[in-house]
């Protein structure tokens, strides 16, 4: 146990610097004694770390210092591969780079180790899309990829959910993100953190101007809280249907998080009310379930609804 606190020690003074005996305490979760004495520990065996007093000291190693990752434990080396090269990360236009990685790290772990993390790629893969559906093609994702590696400003041409045109934005691009295979672009603008979805960026031009983002922003942090927000806030347009217990079956696996089952009626169909963000958003899912989701109301989605379908039945009378 002792050992593997010493290298995480050690990798969180290589990679960040220096930092306080209560910042790496409280990082390691242990006491500032144990810390120091952690300190102590590897000076000992010849790691060139040292602390300076006082208010603006710390603990650091000596400039240039760095180890090669000799303490993954066996579970550690086998979760860094087994995920192999995943399309994520080829998406992003960092495919070879992640693989000439790995095989960096391959050849500095032990050999009984290297064989088990090799042997993970044969055990576990991930495939972010769903059946029948290929990856999508995101023709601007690596150049906004670029931009959030660099700290560049972008302006992109957005196209909004219903607006007929694309509209110019300048952005502070702090972070991408792949949701169930579709990326989202986390950006600043006018000071305040938005949501965008890359698929709906039609044009990014990179600025020649850098931004400062906050040293504090913890970009999973902040994901799992917007979603939390997205997901109870209300959804802007409500539309009241009647549904199968098929329909409802095919409803509730869709997961929306803002369905609500009403009464049963006499011919066994349940009716609901399914909030979305859009009509156009709405049609889209529900003229798919065919007649196991009939459409109450709003009128105007249900006479689309119906003219679609006699649309369809004409063409293939």
């Amino acid at each position: 146990m002792r050992a593997s606190r010493l290298v995480a020690l050690l990798l969180l003074l290589q990679q960040r610097g220096r930092l306080t005996a209560a910042q790496l305490a409280e990082a390691l979760e242990v006491s500032v004694r144990t810390i120091y004495r952690d300190l102590e520990a590897l000076s000992s065996a010849g790691v060139p770390v040292y602390a300076e007093p006082g208010r603006n000291g710390g603990c650091q190693l000596i400039d240039g210092y760095r180890t090669r990752l000799t303490g993954l434990n066996a579970k550690e080396a086998e979760a860094l591969f087994a995920a192999g090269v995943s399309a994520p990360v080829g998406e992003l236009g960092l495919g070879t780079v992640l693989g000439a990685a790995q095989l960096k790290l391959l050849a500095a772990l032990p050999k009984d180790l290297a064989e088990r993390a090799s042997s993970a790629r044969q055990r576990f893969h991930f495939d972010a899309p769903a059946w029948f559906r290929a990856a999508r093609n995101e023709p601007h994702l690596e150049t906004i990829a670029s931009a959030v590696w660099d700290d560049r400003k972008v302006v992109v041409m957005y196209r909004h959910p219903g607006e007929p045109a694309a509209a110019s934005r300048e952005l502070e691009p702090f972070g991408l993100v792949c949701k169930a295979g579709v990326w989202y672009l986390v950006a600043r603008r006018d000071g305040a953190l938005r949501t965008y979805r890359v698929s709906r960026i039609e044009q990014v031009t990179l600025a020649d101007e850098t931004f400062e983002r906050p040293s504090d922003f913890d970009l999973g942090a902040h994901w799992r809280q917007s979603v939390a927000t997205y997901e109870t806030q209300p959804r802007a347009y409500t539309v009241s249907v009647h549904a199968s217990a098929r329909g409802l079956h095919e409803l509730q696996r869709l997961g929306w998080p803002q369905l609500t089952e009403h009464d049963t009626r006499p011919d066994g169909r349940v009716a609901c009310t399914v909030s979305f963000e859009t009509a156009d958003e709405a049609f889209r899912d529900l003229v798919r379930l065919g007649g196991e989701v009939v459409v109450d109301s709003p009128t105007a989605l249900r006479a689309r609804i119906v003219e679609t379908a006699h649309a369809i039945a004409m063409q293939y009378a």
